[in-house]
């Protein structure tokens, strides 16, 4: 897709996901989730493991959003979710072992191109966060992906989970910017969808080379990295 400087010119902001997108989570989970798995003999592969796990996050945080009786934290949910997961697989733990697995969010690292790319993006937009995390949890990551974003939102902000369109909402409020300002940029293709139906302009990180869907809310951009990003947009 071909960027035209009228739309780099319009862009003030770039808004990130950042499990999955800034961060390596499917990577980073599997490092500490095979030790772990090991040591409870299980014979399972790690890698489903921890896409089972996330899945089951993903979809307790969609009920949790649905339900609409207040905002359940995003540790907690993975906290019901790593439980599940482990009683799906057959494997006796304790609540602190999964608070343990839960914890290690907080310490994922980004993927190896993502720093040099953000400080080349940050000498021309000012950069934010807008997580599916809590607060407290995104702070104490800061030293681990080591990026210098100007605004780091959890959508504990707004009470609900990312595609709830008041979470991308609250988020151009708190960035002084109008959603067509802000380019989102998301390795999933539903938070994609949630921004860019919500008037923002939408980058989408194609790292797993998957289809995006034929949705309505199409990106306006599909990169492979950040690199890639970074070459397009400055």
């Amino acid at each position: 897709m071909t960027i035209t400087q009228e739309f780099k010119a319009n862009i003030k902001v770039l808004m990130f996901d950042q499990y999955g997108t800034v961060v390596d989570m499917q990577g980073g989970l599997i490092e500490v989730a095979t030790p772990y798995l090991k040591s409870k003999g299980w014979s399972g592969r790690p890698d489903a493991f921890v896409t089972w796990w996330r899945r089951t996050h993903f979809e307790n945080s969609m009920i949790d959003a649905l339900l609409h009786r207040g905002h359940i934290p995003y540790r907690r949910i993975g906290e019901i979710s790593v439980d599940y997961t482990l009683e799906r697989a057959g494997i006796a733990h304790t609540d602190e072992e999964v608070r343990y697995l839960v914890a290690q969010i907080e310490k994922l690292k980004p993927f190896p191109e993502v720093p040099a790319a953000m400080a080349r993006l940050h000498e021309r937009y000012q950069l934010a966060v807008l997580s599916n995390g809590d607060p407290d949890m995104l702070e104490a990551a800061r030293p681990y992906h080591g990026i210098a974003f100007d605004h780091i939102i959890s959508v504990a902000s707004a009470g609900s989970f990312k595609p709830h369109a008041a979470t991308y909402a609250k988020a151009a409020e708190i960035v002084a910017a109008a959603p067509d300002e802000i380019l989102f940029v998301a390795n999933h293709a539903f938070d994609c969808i949630g921004a860019k139906a919500t008037g923002m302009r939408t980058a989408f990180v194609d790292r797993r080379k998957r289809p995006f869907g034929k949705w309505p809310y199409q990106p306006d951009l599909i990169v492979a990295d950040f690199s890639e990003l970074a070459a397009a947009l400055c």
